[in-house]
């Protein structure tokens, strides 16, 4: 609780809710890119705020290259679900449930 997660990319932050191709997910602090494009390429760097700490670390950057040789890498289809056992809500809140299918 009170922990959200930021990507930076080559020094500036990534705006994530205006890219339909980016999502960060608030659970686990991942960057998921769909159809990563040349554009794509440089470091990635992930910010982690407590904001009930108000405190932030940042990681260190992460290189993205593409292959030159076109190959995806072996990925069998799967759907990522990270759901906890038991989630509760109040009536007339909003529940937020994150999904991912991964495939080559």
């Amino acid at each position: 609780p009170g922990l959200s997660y930021t990507w930076i990319f080559n020094n500036n932050t990534l705006s994530v809710q205006e890219d339909g191709r980016r999502f960060v997910s608030q659970g686990t602090g991942n960057l998921y890119i769909a159809k990563v494009e040349p554009s794509d390429v440089g470091n990635y760097t992930c910010v982690v705020t407590n904001s009930e700490a108000e405190q932030s670390v940042r990681g260190p950057p992460t290189p993205l290259t593409l292959r030159s040789d076109g190959v995806m890498g072996e990925y069998e289809p799967k759907i990522e679900v990270r759901f906890p056992e038991t989630t509760y809500a109040a009536k007339g809140s909003s529940v937020k449930l994150e999904c991912f299918a991964l495939g080559k």
